[in-house]
């Protein structure tokens, strides 16, 4: 029981003490509350900066990024225009669901909303009332357990004075050590989250996805986990709907299918809903490393999943199993795009560019000649494909002869 205690306090210093790849970005966590206030600075370089992301709103294009920076385009990515921010922080992810209704989310713990295609942004969440929602969640979690282990102890001990049956069988269900563990563990994870909230918002949100108007999920940084089912309106606190008590990063969240969404994230850690969020299950994973991104192959049950040194997985049944690709390369892979006719492309560190044209059964490598960092990639109309990452926009126009 000790070893095992040891082990969980282990991990729970290990995810305080930083965040990893995950951020692919580095420095520190805590973040000037101003900048939660203090629009972007509009820049004629917006569009050449660090870029992490990029989404489609009907026939526009929108990239997020450093500094709050958010630019979008009406020409397919020939020229960019900086949009209204009303913060400072970095931008991690984005996603339209229509040509004008979309979220971005960020550092801070920022959850930003746009109803005119990207144009301008006003902010629907941020950290400080996601470390609300954390510690009220701890609390309700200890009190349940400290109510669940008196009643255990209370039965426990009319049981040893007693010589009813059913009584000493139910008795006999309980772990009283194991019990108080469980208590322990989620004590200390409610002053975890005191003590993280007297830091502010410090905590980034890492990926957002949203299967309509309504229904949306941002997952982040020591296991924030945040839905919603009226478009933002209001958010609310999903981790015990995962089993991820050691507060593993999930690093990315994606939908699969019309009904399934996926998250993938530290220690191989990925989890499954087939009822558009209702319910998850716990995948075993391929992996035990850190897994930075998921998303579907196109196919039927299809999805890959990839992350660190560049280890990537494909499975063809919502990820009963999974099949290792071996794709003889080290660098460490962030983002993906698939057509859904069999293209499917990856990027990620060092420049790295992999490309499939049959579902991902089989990849070709086109590193970046600078080596510079890819972390978003979208595939657009006449064979073009557009990248984003450490120096902004850069667009393929002829993506077939790179097969």
């Amino acid at each position: 029981m000790n070893k095992q205690k040891d082990t969980m306090r282990v991990k729970l210093k290990r995810n305080l003490a930083g965040i990893g790849l995950g951020l692919f970005v580095g420095g520190a966590l805590a973040l000037p509350a101003s900048d939660l206030e203090t629009p972007a600075i509009q820049s004629s370089l917006a569009a050449n900066y660090l870029l992490l992301d990029v989404d489609e709103a009907g026939d526009r294009l929108v990239a997020v990024g450093a500094r709050g920076h958010v630019v979008y385009s009406d020409d397919q990515g020939k020229n960019w225009t900086q949009s209204d921010v009303p913060v400072s922080v970095m931008l991690t992810s984005v996603d339209f669901v229509n040509e004008r209704k979309g979220w971005a989310v960020g550092h801070a713990g920022v959850i930003l909303h746009t109803e005119d295609g990207g144009a301008t942004w006003r902010k629907q969440f941020d950290g400080n009332m996601a470390n609300e929602f954390v510690i009220e969640g701890a609390r309700e979690r200890v009190a349940a357990l400290e109510e669940e282990l008196a009643l255990a102890e209370e039965i426990v001990a009319e049981a040893e004075g007693s010589s009813d049956a059913k009584l000493k069988a139910r008795a006999s269900e309980y772990d009283l050590d194991e019990m108080a563990f469980i208590l322990e563990d989620a004590t200390f994870a409610l002053e975890d989250a005191e003590i993280d909230a007297e830091s502010g918002a410090a905590k980034p949100l890492l990926s957002v996805q949203f299967l309509d108007e309504n229904v949306g999920f941002t997952v982040g940084a020591f296991g924030f986990f945040f839905y919603t089912e009226d478009g933002g309106a209001t958010w609310q606190y999903g981790a015990s709907k995962i089993e991820n008590t050691d507060r593993f990063h999930l690093n990315a969240v994606s939908q699969i299918d019309e009904s399934t969404v996926a998250i993938a994230g530290e220690a191989g850690q990925i989890f499954l809903s087939r009822d558009r969020g209702a319910t998850w299950e716990s995948l075993e994973s391929p992996y035990e490393g850190s897994f930075f991104g998921i998303g579907p192959t196109g196919n039927e049950g299809g999805m890959i999943v990839y992350g660190l040194r560049g280890n990537t997985f494909a499975s063809n049944d919502y990820g009963a199993n999974w099949e290792p690709l071996e794709l003889d390369i080290s660098e460490t892979l962030m983002s993906s795009d698939t057509t859904g006719n069999g293209r499917i492309s990856l990027v990620g560190n060092g420049g790295m560019l992999l490309l499939s044209r049959d579902g991902g059964e089989t990849f070709t490598a086109h590193p970046r000649e600078d080596r510079k960092a890819l972390l978003g990639v979208r595939f657009l109309a006449a064979d073009r494909l557009l990248l984003v990452g450490e120096d902004g926009i850069s667009l393929i126009r002829e993506v077939s002869r790179l097969n």
